[in-house]
């Protein structure tokens, strides 16, 4: 059995329409209610609304349904309070298990989220043109870097780097325009889509001060804090929990990050043993590190994946990334396919009821008609599609060939 195919969808405004997305063989769908303030409640009706429009189609008499479930919230977020350890933590963390018990209630059997600090998953560019003519996400390290230094103008940031990655950040800034300035600011700290807070630069530098006396041992405290209150929760409300890695996997702005690798995926899970308390697997995320195991992680750690993210990064010797196509890069994507389906395997024999994991094709390449149209960055409509018809050949291959049956 294959697994369930999603498809990430930003809500009634997405370019991407749900008819699309059923035309490009997905049966779930990936979605937030991005509305919603950060740490609100999540209320039944709000999430019993957009179920309904996900998976009836009133546009036609009689209603009929689209043929799409919604399969996988992501995300909802977790307010800064709570990864800071603040005193009024414990009254956000009494909101979040208010919006698991809905979303067991709205019958959603996983919910994403993220322990990243200040910044969600942060690209220095959101037009990378490739030598086709495609374009990609990219990380460039000397356009993070003369962000850093010479236009966020972080406290004591140049204690981070050598004098030869600040001497490159340099020329580098030095050729920028102050319109390429602006963009790389904007892509930083505002331009990626799903957010729910654009910051102004003076604003970014507050919330950074904020996680001053942070350290990892310290932030991971907090995520364990968190942990033990919101997993009975999960698990009495019949919610797989899934943790998205760190992206990129390494400190940004001197902040801590504590799901970049196996050791710190290991501790995650070992606060609370449960299925429902589990892992989002992002291989493009956690594949910028070389020293990250996909394969083996997704062998080791994979009665604990409750969601997957298939995707390729090509890494550069200096840290920088773009988004390779969906088979390339360094993530070897036919022995995590592998190890992936041989899983699934095992919850079969063991009756589990979460024997099918939802995967979706992650940041695709603008491709084609869409370098014409407006796209949310990465997630344009014919770039995912190819992502996701070269992950389902590959999965089908796989299957045919009967290694997932060998020992």
């Amino acid at each position: 059995m294959g697994m369930e195919q999603t498809w990430r969808w930003y809500g009634p405004s997405d370019p991407v329409t749900l008819t699309d997305i059923r035309q490009a063989g997905a049966t779930g769908i990936v979605t937030a209610l991005h509305e919603i303030p950060i740490g609100e409640v999540w209320t039944l009706a709000a999430l019993e609304e957009r179920k309904r429009i996900i998976e009836l189609n009133t546009a036609v008499n009689p209603p009929q349904p689209r043929g799409l479930t919604w399969s996988v919230i992501e995300s909802i977020p977790v307010h800064e309070d709570v990864k800071q350890g603040k005193d009024t933590r414990d009254e956000w963390i009494e909101k979040y298990k208010e919006s698991i018990r809905n979303v067991g209630k709205a019958g959603i059997p996983v919910l994403t989220y993220n322990w990243m600090p200040v910044v969600d998953w942060t690209r220095t560019n959101l037009e990378l043109e490739l030598s086709d003519g495609a374009k990609a996400l990219e990380f460039n390290m000397s356009d993070y870097i003369a962000f850093d230094l010479f236009i966020l103008r972080r406290k004591n940031a140049e204690e981070a780097y050598s004098k030869e990655q600040i001497e490159a950040a340099r020329q580098k800034f030095e050729s920028m325009s102050s319109e390429k300035q602006y963009i790389l600011q904007k892509n930083i700290i505002a331009g990626l889509p799903g957010g729910q807070e654009g910051y102004s630069l003076d604003d970014f530098k507050e919330r950074l001060a904020e996680y001053e006396g942070i350290d990892s041992q310290l932030y991971r405290e907090n995520l364990k804090y968190f942990l033990e209150q919101i997993v009975p929760v999960a698990i009495e409300s019949g919610v797989r929990l899934a943790i998205h890695p760190d992206d990129p996997p390494i400190s940004l702005f001197g902040l801590p990050r504590v799901v970049s690798t196996e050791s710190d995926l290991q501790f995650i899970v070992n606060v609370v043993d449960s299925i429902y308390n589990g892992l989002c697997i992002c291989t493009g995320s956690l594949g910028v590190r070389a020293d990250n195991d996909l394969p083996g992680i997704v062998e080791r750690m994979g009665n604990k994946i409750n969601f997957l993210h298939l995707r390729s990064t090509q890494r550069s010797i200096d840290g920088s990334f773009h988004e390779a196509s969906h088979l390339k890069g360094n993530v070897d994507m036919y022995n995590v396919m592998v190890a992936v389906l041989k899983e699934q395997r095992k919850r079969q024999a063991l009756n589990r009821r979460d024997d099918v994991i939802p995967m979706r094709a992650d940041h695709g390449h603008t491709i084609l008609d869409d370098l014409n149209k407006k796209t949310n960055p990465g997630y344009s409509a014919i770039g995912l599609l190819r992502g996701m018809a070269e992950l389902r050949g590959l999965e089908l291959g796989i299957e045919k060939s009967g290694v997932v049956f060998k020992s």
